[in-house]
């Protein structure tokens, strides 16, 4: 009996001690690196009743600066001086008098040079993909068990699907081929919410990506295998808003982490309350910390320790990932100043780095606000490189069905767009699509589709033009839809990205005709641009449409490229001593593969023809 009673107080000791044990759940980042340019770093710990806790490190290069103890007692923020910190592993010691907790934490040697992260540039060509629609590599991470969405469903747009990492890394030599130069992937941060999570704008762990799509460990190897096949990779992410199932919307950190965090306010998605000299500020609080849906809470990048936990996280994405780019979701609708900062401290970091704004607003004075060394901001700077060229896509869905006049159809559109980039500090760093998976195809419906001579004028526009190109996944298969059927249809499954798919586009074989007619043209024009200085970084000369006919040339170190649209359903006769200062001697159609003799007085273009000539 004494042993069994013996044996029970220590059961019950063991018993005790456990729930006297200090309950840590997160601590982000999970790890940092020694050398970074920002001196201070922030790590978030979040646990059962830690706020009390007193706190100490082991570290003999690391220096505690600030103990941050919010309203919510199960947080505390830990600030570090890491300006001399080493490579090491320490601990993070809580301790609430007898009970004390080690968190083992480490300071990492950085494996790269930071002037290694060459972003994106005018050189490239960003292909555009939705990591759920693109190809399901891997079945056994379609269902991850304890998440909230517990299927995949094909049948539903809304639904998941199943793609993932494997899916993309099976079909990397695709993209390759087709000639891009870089990935844009559709966020892949972890949206744990009860459905729709396929398209991951509502994030719910910004330091782990959603296990249906891999590991973190998987994504690397992803990038690492993209950098290898001479792909830069873009990563996609969110700062305005998080999902309502992040922890941070389930037990707040304190009362001004959100915005409105009491009831539901929705923006009025009016973004031009942030250059608005007029504003009320009832339509600035709303448009600004208004949420984007009920779903996506919208976070206070006003308070410093939300926007330190924003700036860190996408540093330590680009150092661990080895990222090339950034594209920001709904970049204006966040606080302008926090953005700003958070622009500066990333290219402070990372001087060849590129970022990319959605800057979703009709009209070109607005984007241009919002692109570094605005005049129009002055005396404030978003430090934002590269905005999204928005007008510019509503433009070309129409110039390119509508006949050319002299004044305001068709390519005079396109022209007098054109000639009001003195509004934009940099031009040739504006992302510029024909489509992406927040808008209808650029081929909305079958008849759009079938009509090939009205894509391949758009796409050699676009390859040609000022700015940096995107393409849709997709569209060089002729993937068409119309977002008045609903966002899923945009988002569409690539066909033969899933075991059992009838046909697989993935193989010219298995394509249609048409769908192989403009695949090979695409790739064709992509590979051309490929590593093409006078795309990449030459001037733009234009000349006012005449007679239907749109004519424009790229320059670049004594090399030219000229560019002749046809915008009109009928053939055109060009008078080329019209045009004697780009239209000299004999050129290489590079569409064609053939001749052109420009010193003939005439040149026939067919209807909704294109030539690029160099």
């Amino acid at each position: 009996m004494q042993k069994k009673a013996v044996g029970i107080l220590l059961a019950l000791f063991f018993l005790l001690q456990g729930t006297w044990a200090i309950e840590i759940k997160k601590v982000e980042p999970a790890f940092w690196w020694a050398g970074m340019k920002n001196t201070e770093l922030q790590i978030m710990i979040y646990g059962q009743d830690i706020a009390n806790s007193d706190i100490s490190i082991t570290s003999g290069t690391a220096k505690i600066k600030e103990i941050v103890r919010l309203e919510n007692k199960n947080y505390l923020l830990l600030y570090l001086d890491v300006a001399n910190a080493k490579p090491e592993v320490f601990d993070i010691v809580l301790t609430q008098g007898k009970k004390k907790k080690s968190i083992a934490y480490e300071i990492k040697e950085r494996t790269t040079d930071p002037a290694e992260r060459i972003g994106f540039n005018a050189g490239d060509v960003l292909y555009l993909i939705m990591p759920d629609r693109f190809s399901n590599g891997d079945t056994d991470n379609d269902v991850i068990k304890g998440m909230r969405e517990t299927k995949v469903d094909r049948g539903n747009p809304s639904a998941r699907h199943g793609g993932d990492f494997k899916g993309l890394s099976n079909h990397l030599d695709y993209i390759t081929d087709l000639g891009a130069t870089a990935v844009w992937l559709n966020p892949v941060l972890e949206n744990d919410m009860e459905h729709g999570s396929y398209h991951g704008y509502a994030t719910t762990d910004y330091y782990n990506v959603d296990r249906r799509f891999g590991t973190n460990e998987e994504f690397i190897q992803l990038i690492e295998k993209a950098h290898g096949k001479g792909l830069k990779v873009v990563m996609d992410m969110i700062f305005n808003h998080c999902g309502s199932s992040h922890f941070f919307f389930t037990d707040y950190p304190s009362s001004d982490w959100f915005n409105f965090p009491d009831k539901y306010i929705q923006t009025s998605y009016k973004t031009s309350a942030q250059y608005d000299k007029y504003v009320s500020k009832k339509d600035s609080d709303k448009a600004i910390d208004g949420w984007f849906v009920e779903s996506m809470p919208d976070l206070n990048q006003r308070n410093r320790h939300v926007k330190k936990y924003l700036i860190q996280n996408s540093i330590w994405w680009i150092e661990y990932a080895k990222l090339d780019g950034i594209r920001q979701d709904t970049h204006p609708y966040a606080d302008f100043d926090a953005m700003s900062d958070w622009c500066k401290e990333v290219l402070n970091e990372y001087p060849d780095f590129n970022i990319v704004g959605e800057t979703w607003l009709g009209n070109n004075v607005g984007i241009s606000y919002w692109q570094k060394d605005s005049k129009l901001s002055y005396p404030k700077n978003s430090y934002l490189p590269s905005v999204m060229d928005f007008p510019l896509m509503d433009i070309m869905v129409s110039a390119f069905d509508e006949e050319t006049t002299d004044w305001g159809q068709g390519f005079s559109k396109v022209h007098d767009y054109l000639t009001q980039d003195i509004v934009y500090p940099d031009p040739m760093n504006l992302l510029i699509f024909l489509d992406n998976h927040d808008t209808s195809r650029f081929n909305k419906n079958e008849k759009d589709a079938k009509n090939s001579s009205r894509y391949k004028q758009a796409l050699a526009f676009l390859l040609t033009t000022r700015g940096i190109a995107e393409l849709y996944y997709g569209s060089e298969i002729l993937m068409y839809a119309d977002k008045a059927n609903g966002d899923g249809g945009l988002r569409a499954d690539f066909p033969g990205g899933w075991i059992g798919d009838p046909t697989n586009a993935f193989t010219a074989s298995e394509r249609t005709k048409e769908q192989n007619e403009i695949f090979e043209y695409t790739k064709k024009l992509l590979n051309w641009r490929k590593g093409n200085q006078v795309i990449a970084k030459g001037t733009l000369k234009h000349f006012v449409p005449v007679n239907g006919v749109y004519i424009y040339e790229r320059s670049y170190n004594g090399k030219t490229v000229v560019v002749i649209l046809n915008g009109s359903n009928q053939e055109k006769t060009l008078e080329t001593k019209d045009f004697r200062e780009i239209l000299v001697g004999k050129k290489k159609d590079i569409i064609s593969d053939t001749q052109i003799d420009l010193e003939a007085n005439t040149l026939v273009i067919n209807a909704r023809g294109a030539y690029i000539l160099e």
